[in-house]
């Protein structure tokens, strides 16, 4: 079932012609912008402009965060619209929102996130248990990455605590992601690449696919993350944003890239 969905095949179809699974991530900030650009809302719109132009024929994806997006108020969001437009439907657009609220909220969220803005995939957080989530999951032709194992410190605080049962917490949304995925056929997991223990994670489910934040400016290896997240199809998400962004902006973008996996 896995493989007859639109949006897995063509992330699959995308990592098997490019020979890599680096995601394209979109967190423009005014203030770290290569110094060519105006440092303002339209010198961001510049810089997306080139940015898509040169990174399109070598990313699986695009993973704009909408955050950096709304941060510039109405013409941040005009201009995520306008980037989403730009990108070739043939590359999925994962649109990074971490949203999740009750049912009618959730319902709400999706209809801006997927018939508004056309994303291909969105990120949630299941906190509030499936029916903050449902609304998503309903929208069968879109992926949807639930956080599972995320890279920040504060993943301690909740996601790594003990249950009565002996799992983590994190174990046991995986395990719900699972359940989900059986159901749906549209379910991935965000899983931290700087996390430890992300081989013995794969194990519970070795179909799920997996989005894994945390290389380049976090610290994370590509060839490790690479290694351990790969499903059964061999797909895995790396995103990777400002490494790709503003790392060596003199060089080309493929240059960047080669760099990132070490080549």
């Amino acid at each position: 079932m896995i493989k007859s969905h639109p949006v897995y095949t063509r992330l699959l179809d995308r990592q098997s012609k490019l020979g890599h699974s680096i995601c394209m991530g979109l967190d423009p900030v005014i203030g770290q912008l290569p110094a060519a650009y105006p440092q303002t809302v339209s010198g961001v719109a510049q810089f997306l402009e080139r940015l898509v132009e040169e990174s399109l024929p070598h990313v699986v994806a695009y993973k704009p965060n909408i955050a950096f997006f709304e941060a510039l108020g109405l013409d941040g969001l005009r201009l995520l619209e306008a980037v989403i437009k730009r990108i070739d439907r043939q590359v999925p657009v994962i649109l990074d929102a971490k949203r999740g609220d009750i049912g009618t909220t959730a319902t709400q969220q999706a209809r801006y996130l997927i018939d508004y803005f056309g994303a291909d995939a969105t990120t949630l957080h299941p906190y509030m248990g499936h029916d903050s989530i449902e609304p998503f999951l309903a929208y069968r032709h879109q992926y949807h990455f639930v956080l599972v194992l995320t890279s920040n410190s504060g993943a301690q605080d909740i996601e790594q605590q003990v249950l009565a049962t002996g799992d983590r917490v994190y174990e046991h949304v995986l395990d719900l992601c699972s359940q989900w995925h059986r159901g749906y056929g549209n379910v991935g997991c965000v899983v931290g690449a700087t996390q430890p223990g992300v081989a013995a994670l794969r194990e519970r489910d070795r179909q799920l696919v997996y989005l894994m934040p945390g290389v380049g400016a976090q610290g994370g290896a590509y060839s490790q993350a690479q290694l351990e997240g790969k499903n059964t199809d061999g797909l895995v998400l790396i995103p990777v944003s400002r490494a790709l962004m503003y790392g060596h902006s003199n060089q080309s973008f493929e240059c960047r890239l080669k760099h990132l996996l070490g080549q």
